[in-house]
């Protein structure tokens, strides 16, 4: 592992245990050309993804771009860090077994809105605002009446 402070290639592991999220290892690195210290976390990854975006453009999948994006969606909710990582590493693990290394961005899109749904419905409102480019007010007033239960539904009294 190279040294994020001079480059180095030769880093010790000092310490190694399992990371909060039980799906990673998180290991405590020292370099001793520059004295720094680092963590660094590794974690299994069945197969390298490829996402396919709509306009046919091919690039490696970034499990940081998908947890930023679920992050901003989640910012200021009242949902534990421990939930989230664990929605995105069940996202990831989806995704590794679908048993194709080609994943449509689309497809990717649709499994977070259903994770997000299920766990925060204004994280939810909030992805799909930007995954579904909603370019007016009208756009969330159309989006948000489809979740609202409909008169005379089953469950309405």
């Amino acid at each position: 592992m190279r040294c994020p402070f001079c480059g180095s290639i030769d880093t010790q592991v000092k310490d190694s245990r399992p990371a909060e999220d039980h799906v990673s290892i998180r290991r405590r690195r020292f370099c001793p050309a520059c004295g720094g210290r680092f963590t660094t976390y590794e974690r299994v990854q069945l197969r390298d993804l490829v996402v396919v975006k709509s306009n046919g453009r091919r690039e490696d999948f970034d499990r940081d771009k998908l947890e930023r994006s679920i992050r901003i969606a989640l910012q200021k909710r009242p949902i534990e860090p421990e939930r989230m990582d664990q929605m995105i590493s069940g996202i990831v693990r989806r995704l590794e077994s679908m048993g194709e290394t080609d994943i449509p961005s689309k497809l990717i899109g649709e499994i977070v809105m259903e994770a997000l749904a299920r766990i925060d419905t204004v994280a939810y409102v909030r992805f799909a605002s930007v995954y579904k480019n909603f370019q007016a007010a009208d756009d969330f007033d159309r989006f948000v009446s489809e979740l609202r239960p409909q008169p005379g539904a089953p469950g309405d009294k």
